[in-house]
């Protein structure tokens, strides 16, 4: 990055529609912050989430997806119980370019609260809304709001570009819209 990390982030946003929406300044008054910080930018948690459940004593594999693995919650929060696991999508929709990867961690209000965010790697030209995967790793049932931070993506920019994109792979997690379970 030839641009201190915050401009270089504002500018692929804004030229380049990488992050829609893009909140230019770090909000943070009375919400878990989020927008551009000093090397990344802290995405939101949508209002939309699937909590696991074992009232239909599904099993959960990764090559066989049972939607019965989790009820859909649509609200202002999401209560993830005791020692159990959410999927949820991120309010920005992200457009990687092909020099570019990213790392995206947990905020740590929600990991000093015992929650945990995993996010895999955004590769070069991936594109889509961010299935995030939140454990709440307690005793205790546990909140998330919706439309404020949940993770920190940073951005790595590489010299040149790589020489097989996800695009070019036509990955499977390509132009996901919503909250999306494991594909084989």
């Amino acid at each position: 990055m030839g641009l201190k990390p915050d401009h270089w982030i504002r500018k692929m946003a804004l030229e380049h529609g990488m992050i829609e929406p893009f909140v230019e300044n770090q909000v943070r008054q009375g919400v878990i912050s989020y927008g551009v910080s000093s090397y990344g930018y802290d995405m939101r948690v949508a209002d939309e989430f699937k909590v696991f459940t074992d009232v239909y004593s599904a099993l959960v594999d990764p090559k066989n997806f049972s939607p019965q693995s989790f009820v859909d919650i649509k609200g202002d929060t999401c209560i993830i119980p005791p020692n159990s696991f959410a999927l949820a999508r991120s309010v920005e929709y992200f457009r990687i370019p092909r020099s570019v990867l990213t790392v995206c961690l947990g905020k740590s209000t929600y990991a000093r609260c015992g929650l945990i965010v995993n996010v895999t790697p955004f590769e070069p030209q991936w594109e889509g809304f961010v299935t995030l995967e939140i454990s709440n790793t307690t005793p205790l049932p546990a909140k998330i709001y919706a439309n404020e931070g949940i993770a920190q993506v940073l951005f790595f920019e590489a010299d040149e570009p790589c020489d097989v994109s996800y695009a070019d792979k036509k990955g499977k997690y390509q132009g996901q819209t919503g909250v999306t379970p494991p594909k084989l």
